[in-house]
């Protein structure tokens, strides 16, 4: 892609059902509306790396904090997490900011956790979608005893992080295999990602991991073939578990097309963001 100058981010705060979100936008005031929705332990922040290239491709680039993350509220009840409460805001989010004033259908874009409530959104709220981007997701847990597994796993890490602190849970978090290909990052970019993690509470990520997490979220394997807007799936290739779950999900979705993407692991947007936003760009452009 062509190196130009990056317009900065604008930061915005909307009050709804009875909290405020934050997030950033990026872009002119003209163009398609994509909303972007982060992973765990992540905020608006975590677009940087691809949300500037976006906007200078003529889109207008949307991203909040989800509940308990950067600086959205943190509420203090697990409930109010669950993902059907973080879709029912969402929509009043789309409502009431600039995005219900054009009242156009937007691209929802989710990574990891992101990805699950974009998934979930476009399934019960299909108004919304123009199309479904989904990286490094899955539609939950179809297994009743997995999902109980890993609700309990869930609320031990929940009761660590509320035990220890941010910054003990933030060290264990990075050693996990899943984030190995992160280590191909340049100490810059993960001091950044680092730092971003550090700026969670752990009320938030506690509650977060309770009311959103996998092992509470229904699974939502079955309404797969009911899907009907065009939804693009990105992986990276050494993240061999999504790879596997990709490659099922997409022979359920009747629109969905698979993209691999090499040298990536589960964060493809930081670790391949040139090849992820040409691999949006590429699918946003055949929609027309």
């Amino acid at each position: 892609m062509t190196s130009v100058a990056t317009p900065p981010s604008a930061l915005w705060r909307i009050p709804v059902r009875g909290v405020t979100y934050s997030g950033r936008r990026w872009g002119a005031s003209q163009g398609p509306w994509v909303v972007l929705l982060h992973g765990f332990t992540g905020s608006s922040a975590s677009w940087e790396p691809v949300a500037p290239a976006l906007a200078q491709a003529g889109y207008r680039v949307w991203a909040p904090d989800l509940l308990g993350h950067g600086h959205t509220d943190a509420p203090a009840d697990p409930r109010r997490y669950t993902m059907a409460q973080a879709a029912a805001d969402l929509v009043a989010l789309l409502r009431q900011g600039e995005l219900g004033r054009k009242g156009a259908p937007v691209h929802l874009l989710g990574y990891s956790m992101g990805g699950r409530l974009a998934l979930y959104l476009a399934l019960h709220h299909p108004e919304w979608g123009r199309s479904l981007v989904l990286e490094s997701a899955s539609p939950g847990l179809d297994d009743p005893a997995q999902r109980e597994a890993r609700r309990r796993q869930d609320e031990a890490l929940a009761d660590q992080i509320l035990a220890q602190g941010i910054p003990a849970f933030v060290a264990a978090w990075e050693r996990l295999p899943l984030w190995a290909s992160q280590g191909r990052l340049s100490p810059g970019v993960r001091r950044k990602l680092r730092q971003q993690r550090l700026r969670n509470r752990a009320l938030g990520l506690a509650n977060s991991l309770r009311g959103m997490g996998t092992g509470v979220q229904p699974s939502l394997w079955p309404r797969l073939a009911r899907l009907s807007v065009p939804t693009l799936l990105l992986v990276g290739a050494e993240d061999a578990k999504y790879v596997a779950l990709n490659r099922r999900m997409a022979a359920c979705i009747p629109s969905a097309r698979l993209r691999v993407v090499p040298q990536a692991g589960h964060t493809v947007h930081l670790e391949q963001p040139e090849a992820f936003v040409q691999h949006l760009l590429d699918f946003w452009a055949g929609l027309l």
